[in-house]
């Protein structure tokens, strides 16, 4: 059964046991479950790729209940139309009080995954789509409001133009906004566009693309010419996470078709010519699997970073260097 993303209020965990929640606003998505599992003791999450390479450990964790639990609920990440078969299996063995919500990317319309949910009155399907600049502004404001920074009106759109209708995108612009008012009263449009656009900041930019790219010459020639603080590091280690996000899904697409002139060409957004050669060294250096690794380590050390900002920068240099002569390669 389809509903809207703003009728997620309707949605009852005691009666929809099966959920399926997807589309590229990953932010929407993680406020949507935020609201549903509020409240709620028995939480396990798992990739897709974990079950489908451990499914009698799934099974027996979803199957085996204590005294204590009256319900439990499953959240499975990244799933794409290869959990299918899971999820018709625990539907046949008619699992009491447990709840199973799945989270996927963009699902087209001939996904077996979706047309399942869609076509099943009992179960729940949802859509998420793009926010609008219009949400994402309010959002914007809402934020630097309850922040106490002050903004105007035309940076916020500056903000909001940078976000490609993804709320989640714009909370990571906000924070780095919030990281860096800490310690600047005011902030100008200059100093907006520094933050927004560190994916082209060319020092920091250049760092992460020879990281991915397993370039260990070049990354020390860049460590050595620039200068970064401690302040700089949370900064750094977002824009290494949003360009291996990118390699992940060119990485995944390249699993695919076998083409890298094809994975390159239709990019969206586009590659620019300057940038391809070091981007299909980087395809081929990452896995998709390497690269989702890779992603959590990333988040494993920004949260280090932000616990010892006064070592920051040996942290950070050190997992650079290490990515660097790590074999990544498929």
């Amino acid at each position: 059964m389809i509903i809207k993303s703003y009728e997620i209020e309707k949605i009852n965990l005691e009666y929809s046991q099966f959920i399926l929640f997807y589309g590229k606003n990953g932010g929407l998505k993680n406020d949507a479950i935020k609201k549903l599992i509020k409240g709620k003791k028995i939480i396990s999450n798992y990739d897709e790729k974990e079950i489908l390479d451990n499914q009698h450990y799934f099974f027996e964790n979803i199957l085996t209940k204590s005294l204590f639990e009256d319900e439990k609920i499953i959240i499975i990440k990244r799933a794409s139309d290869k959990i299918l078969k899971i999820i018709e299996e625990i539907v046949d063995k008619d699992i009491i009080g447990t709840s199973i919500i799945i989270n996927s990317e963009q699902l087209e319309k001939k996904s077996k995954l979706r047309s399942f949910f869609e076509k099943n009155k009992k179960f729940i399907c949802v859509a998420f789509y793009p926010d609008t600049n219009q949400t994402l502004a309010k959002l914007t404001f809402d934020f630097l409001k309850k922040k106490k920074i002050s903004i105007s009106s035309e940076n916020i759109n500056l903000i909001v133009n940078k976000c490609n209708g993804d709320r989640e995108t714009l909370f990571n612009e906000l924070e780095k906004i919030e990281y860096y008012s800490k310690n600047k009263e005011n902030i100008t449009t200059v100093d907006i566009v520094k933050l927004t656009n560190l994916i082209e900041n060319h020092s920091i930019s250049e760092l992460i693309d020879n990281c991915l790219a397993k370039n260990k010459k070049k990354i020390i020639y860049i460590l050595n010419e620039n200068k970064f603080n401690n302040e700089d590091c949370v900064l750094i280690i977002r824009t290494f996470l949003n360009k291996s996000k990118k390699i992940l899904r060119l990485s995944s697409e390249f699993n695919e078709n076998k083409d890298i002139n094809l994975t390159i060409s239709s990019a969206k957004p586009p590659i620019f010519w300057k940038d391809k050669e070091i981007t299909k060294q980087q395809i081929y250096k990452w896995s998709p699997q390497n690269i989702k690794n890779l992603i959590y380590k990333l988040a494993e050390i920004e949260l280090q970073l932000k616990k010892n900002i006064n070592n920051s920068i040996n942290i950070l240099t050190d997992f650079i260097l290490d990515q660097a002569s790590s074999n990544a390669s498929n």
